[in-house]
């Protein structure tokens, strides 16, 4: 069982910048490839970037490459969303998300964070 809780969400400007984190805690937390989503209201629910246990090997959504980030510090089992030139459409809840695979934790991860809110105010 792993457990994630998200943070750093909050309310930014457009052009501006977020760090999101996402800690994971349980057993064997650290070799778990990791994930990011987010939902806008009245959109499903959309992958943006994925890296594999040992933070070598990451994708990522092409509509957000170059913008969005994603790092991990497995010795803190913490993931990091870092978040540039942020767009009024970037708003939405921002999920993290674990699976023993870097390819399903794109698309139907075991385990998920409750999620964190991200409005960006032009």
């Amino acid at each position: 069982q792993v457990h994630l809780v998200e943070s750093g969400g909050g309310l930014v400007q457009a052009g501006g910048s977020l760090r999101l984190s996402c800690a994971a805690s349980g057993r064997s937390a650290s070799v778990y490839a990791m994930g990011w989503f987010r939902q806008a209201p009245g959109k499903e629910r959309e992958f943006i970037a994925g890296i594999n246990w040992r933070g070598d090997n990451a994708h990522y959504t092409n509509a957000l490459k170059g913008r969005f980030t994603i790092s991990r510090n497995n010795a803190e089992n913490t993931m990091y969303l870092q978040m540039n030139s942020l767009k009024p459409e970037d708003t939405a809840v921002y999920y993290c998300a674990a699976d023993k695979d870097l390819i399903a934790v794109a698309t139907t991860p075991d385990y998920w964070g409750q999620g964190t809110q991200v409005t960006v105010s032009s």
